[in-house]
């Protein structure tokens, strides 16, 4: 009989482990589920909780009186700040007065330096003897920080619009120049054969193959030219200038009304955001196959 038990127990061991696996396997696989499932956070909500932290952080810093209030007004003081600047305005000019002029300048600039430095950047990257020419003036003037200038502009140009907007073309000409160039070299080689062998013109060539290849370094380089024009729109408002973001931000600062300097700064930190944020979106909209290569 115990041989018997033996054997039937034997034979049974299969039938029996399927059986329990097939039991413990719904079990199993929900667990599985359930530990390859990681805390899932959206990138959106990452963003929001980092400026919701800094808001935190700079609201309890005024708050417990870590920075005096002159230096470091809190937040509900620069909100209220920008009410009344916007209704009642400051240095004679409203809040839209100023944003007006300053977008003005950096748009018009920014338009004066795409019309320059994209065709040149062009020639300059189909071109050695081009290149030879005007790389080394692209290259010495671009390090040179815009304030280091200013002076010379003023000299030649005056105090009028023109140095204003000269100064912050300079700015944005020079990295607008350089990624058309990059761009324009890293042109598929096959490309400009096949389009050569089906008997493209050279203008054929720039219009439909180089220009389209380029266009995704041309438009990063508008989004860090704007970046730069930004940042030097305080310096050419320091000319003389009766209106602007950055006039009202040093005027301000000569008479320590810090929260019209803090809303300034916030105001202009967020159109540059959303210009460029409106240029990532146009990169995604004209240039799809830029994400794919």
């Amino acid at each position: 009989m115990s041989e018997l038990n033996a054997i039937f127990h034997l034979a049974a061991a299969p039938a029996v482990a399927e059986v329990q696996e097939q039991v413990q396997a719904p079990a199993k696989a929900k667990n599985a589920k359930t530990r390859r499932r990681p805390l899932q956070i959206s990138d959106a909500a990452l963003t929001f909780a980092t400026v919701l932290s800094l808001l935190l952080l700079w609201w309890a810093a005024t708050e417990c009186s870590l920075v005096p209030r002159l230096f470091l007004p809190a937040p509900a003081d620069v909100l209220r700040k920008f009410h009344a600047v916007a209704t009642g305005g400051f240095m004679d000019k409203t809040l839209w007065q100023h944003t007006s002029v300053s977008v003005a300048r950096v748009l018009l600039a920014l338009a004066l330096a795409v019309a320059a430095a994209v065709p040149l950047g062009v020639l300059i990257g189909l071109s050695r003897r081009v290149g030879a020419v005007f790389d080394p003036l692209i290259e010495f003037y671009r390090p040179i920080p815009p304030l280091a200038y200013l002076p010379l502009i003023v000299i030649w140009c005056g105090i009028g619009e023109f140095s204003k907007i000269l100064l912050i073309y300079l700015a944005i000409f020079a990295p607008l120049a350089i990624a058309t160039v990059q761009g324009v070299r890293r042109v598929d080689e096959g490309r400009i054969r096949a389009a050569r062998s089906l008997g493209a013109t050279r203008w054929q060539l720039v219009r439909f193959v180089v220009l389209p290849s380029a266009t995704p370094d041309i438009l990063t380089g508008i989004r860090i030219g704007l970046g730069v024009g930004w940042s030097t729109l305080v310096a050419a408002e320091l000319i003389a200038a009766t209106s602007g973001l950055g006039f009202m931000i040093q005027s301000a600062a000569q008479f320590l009304v810090t929260d019209v300097v803090v809303m300034g700064i916030l105001v202009i930190a967020f159109i540059a955001f959303a210009f460029d944020w409106a240029l990532r979106r146009l990169q995604k909209k004209s240039v799809p196959w830029a994400s794919h290569s």
